[in-house]
């Protein structure tokens, strides 16, 4: 991530080498974070049928919150000193979330999707966590901790409602 990086002169107390690393971690969050929103706004659009009143608004909360966190991520990693990326091809060579398909699925697949989606994110995270905890980065553990009990929840939330 040496080219990303904006200022030698950050002096926080990590190093480096710990900067950078958890830049690129939080960078995967990052582009993922806004796959997912991204496609939960798809999912907003296009849901159809009985549940739509109830997904539809369930589905804008999501990828509000989602949205509100990749500006919180792409802060954390400039208050790091590295420079966060914005273009939908370097998010989409980070994300671990699949695009939404081009014919919209039903209802309870896309329940179902997010759900396994949120899950992903929840494993993404938790793998970034003690790398964070080891380099003695407490912000970056605590902004990971909080949203790995979103995702965790959000998974659940929807696993309940899967018809």
């Amino acid at each position: 991530m040496t080219d990303q990086s904006v200022s030698p002169a950050v002096d926080t107390g990590l190093g480096d080498q710990a900067r950078e690393s958890m830049a690129r971690g939080l960078t995967a969050v990052l582009a993922s974070s806004f796959s997912l929103a991204l496609k939960t706004q798809n999912f907003h659009w296009n849901v159809t049928g009985p549940r739509f009143h109830g997904l539809h608004a369930q589905f804008e909360e999501q990828y509000t919150d989602l949205y509100t966190a990749t500006d919180d991520i792409a802060e954390r990693v400039r208050a790091l000193g590295i420079m966060a990326p914005g273009g939908l091809t370097a998010f989409g060579a980070q994300s671990v979330i699949e695009d939404a398909p081009e014919v919209p699925p039903s209802a309870n697949e896309m329940v179902a999707t997010l759900a396994r989606d949120h899950d992903a994110m929840a494993r993404l995270i938790r793998g970034q966590v003690g790398g964070a905890a080891e380099a003695g980065d407490e912000v970056t553990v605590g902004l990971l901790s909080d949203r790995l009990g979103v995702h965790e929840k959000t998974a659940w939330m929807l696993r309940s409602s899967v018809g």
